[in-house]
């Protein structure tokens, strides 16, 4: 984890609207002062008392030793929240998935980052395609379908929450939609499916994770559906980025739970900046009490910020941005490099001895999309564990000649700044 923000939370005084990372090490350097200035008074205070108890007579115990103060220690819950970006499967990545036997198995996606999405508490991916099944048939762009084995994967890897609240939704229409619904209801019935919904019933049940006696909520909304209208019959199918809607979801999150999560599709493709769509939505979230916001939908990786309510103090941290975590897209040209870079948001919790919750650190770990031809030629590596030699590999070259591991590394520092790498 990158950030301390431990101070934030235990003091919240705060008047900026955006916290840079110069200014969390400038609150983080004040707090440790203010801490080091309370032993030094405690010490001298000792000092004093010591001098005042002197024995008249002149002899003095040597066998008298200062203790030094111990720096408060944080015993309180620590809960650990990842999320990864877009699973976009292209036609390549679904032909890559393909077994000689002719099944799906999406393990050799997840090789190299399983062990981190397994190690988190909480564990949430954003399921970009449907997940119909086969009799569907199985299809890439512009009308996703992906088979059933991509859920099990899914569970597998160890995604503990999906959401499926993306403009691709309804893709295979109400059939494929409710395809999906099934798939999960049936085969796994533990995991919650955020974003899209088979009755009004469920799509007004918030989603709460519980740990430790800590409560969450997560909402997923997307901005639309490709133009794709919900179903007559279905008009909560998809839970849709309209503020009426999204501020009463929200409400009932925070009467029920201790922080709220909410994971938007928005933004603009390919753009690596913000919209002002997106600043609109992020005032929405800040003004009714939402915590965390984890976006995903541009394709490419967009900035990190922690945001700060002048008038309440309310802090609210915003990644604008995931990415993809998989693609493969038929593009050629420049900017298609920005689409093999995702990131893998990390966040941890705390929860102060008034019962508040707060986020103790947070970072981002960047990821690769490493593209090779044949069965299992698809995989995701960390950027720490990437290399030039694996970069001239990617067959990804053969459309953006710029790719390279220096590209990836570049735009990181150029969206991210200093967060990934500390």
């Amino acid at each position: 984890m990158k950030k301390r923000m431990l101070a934030l939370c235990l003091f919240g005084v705060m008047c900026v609207s955006t916290l840079t990372a110069c200014d969390r090490h400038e609150w983080i350097r004040y707090f440790n002062k203010k801490i080091e200035a309370s032993v030094d008074n405690v010490t001298e205070n000792t000092e004093d008392m010591d001098n005042s108890e002197a024995i008249d007579d002149g002899i003095t115990d040597d066998t008298t030793t200062s203790t030094e103060p111990e720096e408060p220690v944080y015993e309180g819950p620590e809960i650990s929240i990842i999320m990864v970006g877009d699973m976009l499967m292209h036609t390549p990545v679904e032909k890559s998935a393909l077994q000689e036997d002719g099944t799906y198995s999406y393990d050799a996606i997840f090789a190299n980052t399983v062990s981190k999405i397994q190690a988190a508490d909480l564990a949430i991916v954003n399921e970009e395609v449907i997940i119909g099944g086969e009799k569907l048939g199985i299809s890439g762009y512009p009308a996703f379908n992906a088979p059933f084995e991509l859920g099990d994967d899914l569970v597998e890897a160890g995604f503990d929450v999906i959401c499926h609240g993306t403009n691709h939704a309804l893709d295979q229409g109400k059939k494929g939609l409710k395809n999906c619904l099934t798939f999960w209801e049936e085969n796994y019935p533990e995991i919650p499916v955020l974003g899209i919904h088979d009755s009004k019933e469920d799509q007004d049940e918030i989603y709460i994770y519980e740990q430790d006696g800590v409560k969450i909520a997560i909402l997923n909304f997307t901005y639309g559906t490709n133009g794709i209208a919900l179903p007559s019959d279905m008009p909560f199918a998809v839970d849709l980025l309209e503020e009426e809607k999204v501020v009463s979801a929200i409400a009932k999150a925070e009467e029920l739970a201790d922080f709220t999560i909410v994971c938007p599709h928005w933004g603009t493709e390919y753009e690596l900046g913000t919209t002002s769509q997106q600043k609109k939505w992020c005032n929405i979230f800040m003004e009714n009490g939402v915590d965390l916001v984890l976006g995903t939908h541009p394709h490419v990786i967009e900035p990190v910020e922690m945001l700060v309510d002048e008038a309440t103090g309310h802090s609210m941290l915003v990644y604008y941005s995931l990415g993809n975590f998989v693609n493969w897209t038929s593009g050629s040209g420049e900017g298609i490099a920005n689409r093999m870079v995702g990131g893998m948001s990390e966040v941890t919790l705390g929860m102060d001895e008034n019962g508040e919750v707060f986020i103790m650190d947070y970072g981002v770990e960047p990821v690769v999309c490493h593209l090779t031809e044949g069965t299992n030629g698809v995989t995701v590596y960390f950027l720490e564990d990437y290399s030039t030699a694996l970069a001239g590999q990617n067959e990804i070259v053969k459309q953006d000649a710029d790719f390279s591991y220096a590209y990836c590394v570049n735009l990181c520092d150029q969206v991210w700044g200093d967060l990934w790498r500390k």
